[in-house]
C-alpha cells in the first residue's frame, strides 16, 4: 500500500513510500481509508517532541484519524462486518492514517456518522474526543455553567464550542478578527479578540477552561476560575495526576517537578485543580458523538481538503496557524 512516512524526527518533508499492508489481529478491522485529517500532533510527532511519553520505530506513518470502509475483520470481531463505513482515532502505539489502509482494534472505532461525507467524518474523530474527554469528562460541566474555550477557531476549538453549546453551557472564547464570524454561528457568548483584548482581564468567575495554547495563556487561566473550578489542557505539561493514571516514569523525574512547580503554586494560589488531558481512543464516545452529528447539534468545520500527494503542503498549511477548522486529506 501507500503511504506518507518519515524516516527521521525532525523537519524533513513526508515520503511517499510503498510499504506492507497491516496485518490484522483477533480483535482489529482492516480499514480502507478514503480521508484522514492533519492534527498538530502530527508534527509535533515528526520532530520527535512528543518522545518523552511516546516512542516510535521509523520509518514511521503518521497520522492520528480517519474515516473508511472495514475490508477485513479479525477473528473475535462482533461489532462490525465487511463494508461498514467507520470513523476513528488509532491508539498512540498504532498510528498511521496517512495510508492507503489501517488495522485498527474495534473499540477504537464507530460507524460513521450517516450524514456525513468521509472528508467531514475524517475531521472529528481527534478534536471531537478531545473535546468530550476535556469538557464532559474532566471538566464535568453541566447546562447553566461557564467555561473559556482557547483559539475557538481552530480544530479542536470548532468542536469544542459546539459541544459545550449542546451541553447547555455558557461559552466564551478567544479568537481574531478573521475568526470572530465563524465562532459566532458556531454559538459562542462571548467572543475575545486576542490580539486587542487580555482575556484575563476581561472575564471572571469561570467554572472552567478549556486550554488549548499552553505557555503564559495558560498561566494566566488562573486568575479567572472560581474557587474549585478546573483548567484543562491539551497544550500544558502533565501533572501528578497524569502520571498517576498513566502510570508515567516521567513524572517521577525531579526535573519534571521542577518544570511543573509554577502550575502547582498556581494551583494552590488560586485554588483551582489543573489537569493534562492525554486524549483516549474511544468508540463508545464516538457513537455520542455520532448521535450528536446526526442531530443536527454539531456540524464539521473544514477549512480546505489536500489530496493524497499533497499531505506535505497540506502539514505546512496546518503548521502555518491560518486555518479556520480541519484540514483534510483526501486518500480515496
Amino acid at each position: 500500500m501507500k503511504a506518507m512516512i518519515i524516516e527521521k524526527y525532525g523537519k524533513s518533508p513526508l515520503l511517499m513510500a510503498d510499504i506492507p499492508t497491516p496485518s490484522v489481529g483477533d480483535y482489529d478491522v482492516l480499514a480502507e481509508i478514503h480521508a484522514a485529517s492533519i492534527n498538530p500532533i502530527d508534527f509535533k510527532v515528526r520532530d520527535g517532541k512528543t518522545r518523552m511519553l511516546l516512542k516510535y520505530d521509523m520509518p514511521l506513518v503518521l497520522g492520528n484519524d480517519f474515516s473508511g470502509i472495514v475490508t477485513k475483520v479479525g477473528n473475535k470481531v462482533t461489532k462490525f462486518k465487511i463494508g461498514d463505513a467507520i470513523y476513528g482515532r488509532p491508539r498512540k502505539n498504532r498510528i498511521g492514517t496517512f495510508a492507503e489502509y489501517i488495522s485498527i482494534h474495534e473499540d477504537d472505532i464507530a460507524l460513521k456518522p450517516q450524514n456525513l461525507s468521509f472528508e467531514e467524518a475524517a475531521s472529528i474523530p481527534l478534536v471531537g474526543l478531545t473535546s468530550y474527554q476535556a469538557l464532559h469528562d474532566i471538566l464535568k460541566l453541566s447546562a447553566g455553567q461557564k467555561v473559556l474555550i482557547q483559539a475557538g477557531s481552530g480544530g479542536v476549538g470548532t468542536f469544542a464550542i459546539q459541544l459545550a453549546k449542546a451541553m447547555g453551557v455558557y461559552v466564551a472564547t478567544t479568537t481574531s478578527d478573521a475568526g470572530a464570524n465563524l465562532v459566532k454561528s458556531l454559538g459562542a457568548d462571548q467572543i475575545i479578540n486576542y490580539k486587542t483584548e487580555q482575556f484575563d482581564k476581561v472575564l471572571q468567575n469561570y467554572d472552567g477552561v478549556f486550554d488549548t495554547i499552553g505557555g503564559e495563556t495558560l498561566e494566566k487561566a488562573f486568575k479567572i476560575v472560581k474557587p474549585g473550578g478546573q483548567i484543562v489542557s491539551v497544550s500544558g505539561l502533565p501533572n501528578a495526576r497524569f502520571g498517576v493514571e498513566y502510570g508515567s516514569g516521567f513524572i517521577k523525574t525531579s526535573l519534571f517537578r521542577l518544570v511543573t512547580r509554577k502550575l502547582t503554586k498556581l494551583e494552590k494560589q488560586y485554588n483551582v485543580k489543573y489537569s493534562f488531558l492525554f486524549m483516549k481512543p474511544s468508540g463508545r464516545q464516538l457513537e455520542i458523538i455520532s448521535q450528536l452529528i446526526e442531530a443536527g447539534k454539531i456540524k464539521p468545520v473544514i477549512d480546505q481538503i489536500f489530496s493524497f500527494e499533497e499531505a506535505q503542503k497540506a502539514m505546512e498549511y496546518s503548521e502555518s496557524g491560518r486555518a479556520k477548522g480541519k484540514i483534510i486529506l483526501k486518500i480515496k
